[in-house]
């Protein structure tokens, strides 16, 4: 048994910043408050008033995917077709990527990672654990979403090959034609599935998990591009989340109106792209004002991972609620990654994922002080350790 005990507990599960106690068992939060006696071989740790929050969850990235600069993979995007719902970020991750060990230094305990946006459908996401002992007690969830795009990104990798798609319409024509054709086949295999002719198709099968609950992740920016995700996942009675939304912002009512969940971000860096033009940091008191279900990416290795509490605080300076903010990066990613029964908050059931800051999460000087996976200590700063830049590596 582990205990962490006085911690200026922040659970995501009713304590906000109030003192108590964490027992943890078997790498499982087992009471969270005042918790009482524990034995007398209870491993503990004394926070000593420090924050205490649940480990952070990027819900949207590339981790293991892209590399790093000392590692010239780019696994991420499969060219040669638009569509490819087969594909499994699973098979091109490299678990000794140094963004996993970036993240954890940060206090970030789970990303959600996949494939890119050269696709229209491109493949699965999975989620994962910044550290462990291998790669099967690592990974949460092997094939968690599928990963659909919509935008400048598909038209540019196959338009400027002289092939679908070129403009807007082709893309979204192209999603509904394999949509339309993964529930054809979805609903043969109900009826003929186990029969000896039955014509199996690799990818339809793959995308059919769609038509079971499978959440898809659609990439768009721009506020048109948005507009028509959520139309193409109404029609086809889609689980699904908005990748990026941009220019969400703008039409907040519409997102409110139709249930969207969204993944915003990332915000801080440069505006390369066009979609990117009306990037707003006032983005997240919108949709909080508008009661919109959101959470915040970091898109890392293309932002550094080390950036996501820095865009944070960068929402929080512009209007949105501290609350929020902690709450973007833990409860509400783990919900819009379908993985909070697991992560996102402190609470009795849960894996013990947790961070002890040395400086508070929404202050600039934010330091993660002892960060824990599955109740392990996995990372632990030394006095006077400084952070490394893995942009340099």
């Amino acid at each position: 048994m582990l205990l962490i005990k006085n911690g200026n507990l922040i659970t995501m599960a009713g304590m906000y910043e109030q003192t108590g106690d964490i027992l943890i068992d078997d790498g499982k939060i087992v009471k969270v408050g005042q918790v009482g006696e524990v034995p007398e071989d209870c491993q503990i740790i004394d926070a000593a008033g420090r924050t205490v929050t649940p480990g952070l969850v990027d819900p949207h990235c590339h981790a293991g995917l892209w590399g790093t600069a000392c590692r010239e993979e780019m696994d991420g995007n499969e060219y040669t077709e638009p569509v490819l719902p087969g594909l499994r970020g699973l098979d091109a991750i490299n678990p000794e990527d140094a963004t996993f060990d970036a993240a954890l230094r940060q206090g970030i305990t789970t990303v959600v990672t996949g494939p890119g946006s050269s696709n229209i459908v491109g493949g699965t996401f999975l989620a994962i654990k910044t550290a462990g002992e291998d790669m099967e007690s690592r990974v949460i969830c092997p094939e968690l979403a599928m990963k659909m795009a919509l935008g400048e990104n598909p038209k540019m990798t196959f338009g400027n090959r002289g092939k679908a798609p070129r403009t807007r319409m082709m893309s979204a024509a192209l999603m509904r034609e394999e949509l339309f054709k993964a529930k054809e086949y979805y609903e043969n295999y109900k009826l003929h599935g186990q029969e000896p002719d039955f014509p199996f198709d690799f990818h339809l099968h793959s995308l059919m998990r769609v038509f079971e609950g499978m959440r898809v992740k659609i990439h768009a920016h721009q506020a048109d591009d948005i507009q028509t995700a959520v139309r193409v996942a109404n029609e086809f009675g889609l689980h699904y989340s908005i990748e990026h939304c941009t220019e969400g912002w703008m039409i907040p009512e519409f997102l409110k109106k139709n249930n969207a969940e969204c993944l915003l971000g990332p915000t801080v860096g440069g505006k390369s792209k066009i979609e990117c033009q009306n990037r707003s940091y006032e983005a997240g008191r919108i949709l909080e004002e508008a009661g919109v279900t959101f959470a915040l990416i970091t898109d890392a290795p293309f932002v550094p991972i080390e950036d996501q509490l820095l865009q944070v605080i960068l929402y929080v300076k512009n209007g949105m609620s501290r609350e929020m903010g902690i709450r973007s990066v833990t409860l509400n990613a783990a919900k819009i990654t379908d993985i909070d029964s697991r992560v996102g908050s402190i609470e009795p059931g849960k894996d013990a994922d947790i961070v002890i800051w040395d400086v508070e999460p929404l202050d600039t000087m934010y330091q993660a002080g002892i960060v824990l996976i599955d109740g392990k200590i996995a990372y632990e700063r030394k006095a006077g350790e400084r952070n490394v830049d893995y942009q340099k590596l």
